[in-house]
């Protein structure tokens, strides 16, 4: 694809999965109306639901999924090591995810839970961040296509880009879904970064935080808030651990 009468570089993607179910990785590609002119500004060296193909020759990695086991650290080292850019993608990968609520039970606890009397390697989750240092970070369940577009966009060509600032309640009101707290519905909108044009709102659904906390967010007029609409403490913080976007949050 040429850009004011120049044949740009096209960078060596790789994408590696994790602890995930690796919708995030799916996502990269989705939008069928868009994804011949989205694959003709890079080249995909490493991407196991596109391709059998695998190359350890790469500029930009992006990782979908936590860490959760020793060799899972071992191979995201690898991959930090090779990538001039690290890009984490999603919600598992930023925050450690929905995997993260394994951390509030014992281990062995959670490996019986899960697999009975054949237990499996296993340790606390981890965020990718908490592991290797991350140049960028995506956030979302799943990541947003067009926002990942900006994004490369960004990398190739060096386009402006700059995540929100407000939080997903903007972009309920731009798309008048009305307010789902007035519903009687639990919503981490007021507290939660946009980004994502706030499709669980719209939905019926109130926020969950995938997107982790907005800028500037509120926390103590949040909680005001939940508490004023009867909810009670512990389902306060089912929804804000639900992700791992809001650990250490008050």
């Amino acid at each position: 694809m040429r850009y004011l009468g120049i044949e740009p570089a096209r960078p060596r993607v790789a994408v590696f999965d994790f602890t995930g179910c690796e919708g995030c990785q799916l996502q990269l590609l989705n939008r069928e109306e868009n994804l011949v002119d989205f694959l003709k500004l890079v080249d995909i060296v490493n991407c196991r639901e596109a391709s059998s193909d695998a190359s350890d020759c790469y500029d930009v990695a992006f990782v979908d999924g936590a860490i959760s086991r020793a060799d899972e650290v071992v191979r995201l080292k690898a991959v930090r090591e090779k990538a001039a850019v690290l890009v984490a993608l999603g919600s598992c990968a930023c925050f450690g995810g929905v995997n993260r609520l394994k951390n509030a039970c014992s281990l062995p606890e959670a490996n019986r839970e899960v697999y009975g009397d054949k237990p499996k390697e296993t340790e606390p989750v981890r965020s990718v961040g908490e592991v290797v240092r991350v140049d960028l970070a995506v956030p979302g369940c799943p990541v947003d296509k067009a926002e990942v577009e900006r994004i490369v966009q960004h990398l190739i060509w060096d386009v402006p880009f700059a995540f929100p600032a407000y939080p997903v309640c903007l972009e309920c009101k731009q798309r008048y879904t009305p307010c789902l707290f007035q519903k009687g519905q639990l919503c981490l909108g007021p507290i939660t970064a946009g980004g994502c044009n706030a499709p669980c709102p719209a939905g019926g659904l109130g926020c969950w935080g995938c997107r982790g906390r907005s800028a500037d967010c509120n926390m103590d007029e949040f909680w005001a808030l939940a508490r004023e609409k009867g909810f009670g403490e512990a389902e306060i913080r089912e929804r804000l651990g639900f992700f791992g976007g809001f650990e250490g949050a008050p």
